[in-house]
């Protein structure tokens, strides 16, 4: 069951289920979920290793930050890809699971956004993906509602997250071991 904005709402006040939601989400939400925030982006550098037993993922460059204090905005070149990372924090429950989807506006002005899921038991930021696969520049700014994501009730038992990337971070330090 796809939890609706009523309920999500609760649990935003009760456990603090997304921090950081802007305004509009907190007293407007649109459809059954909440959209979050550019915060930041960063560029890739160096090599990744995707191996059986270990991983490393390439070093990341911080591009562009979100200050409230001023508009500032990234132009995002054709064939240029850049992770990012939301304004917004999950502390998700084990009883739920949040799917991540691109506002159509992006995909709209030939922008690909890869983004992934977050299990139960997860609590961080999400690292979502943008690449520029059309033939023209788009301009985004700093701040924009760019992802949006739904909350999904479990049933029965799920096995909590526990992976490396609690906490919300955007890279590895490093070659490591995987969990």
């Amino acid at each position: 069951m796809i939890l609706g904005v009523s309920e999500l709402l609760r649990l935003v006040r009760e456990i603090k289920l997304v921090e950081n939601l802007s305004e509009r989400e907190l007293t407007n939400p649109e459809g059954a979920g909440f959209d979050l925030r550019l915060g930041k982006l960063f560029r890739l550098k160096g090599k990744g290793f995707l191996g059986v037993a270990e991983r490393e993922t390439p070093e990341v460059e911080l591009a562009a930050e979100y200050d409230s204090a001023k508009k500032e905005s990234v132009t995002i070149r054709p064939g240029e890809y850049y992770l990012t990372e939301t304004i917004e924090r999950l502390n998700v429950p084990l009883n739920l699971l949040v799917i991540a989807k691109p506002r159509t506006t992006l995909h709209r002005s030939g922008i690909i956004t890869r983004v992934s899921v977050a299990d139960p038991g997860y609590s961080g930021t999400l690292h979502p993906a943008i690449y520029n696969a059309g033939g023209v520049p788009v301009e985004i700014e700093l701040g924009a509602r760019y992802i949006n994501i739904m909350f999904f009730e479990i049933k029965g038992e799920a096995a909590a997250y526990r992976g490396q990337w609690q906490g919300g971070r955007a890279t590895t330090d490093g070659r490591e071991t995987q969990v």
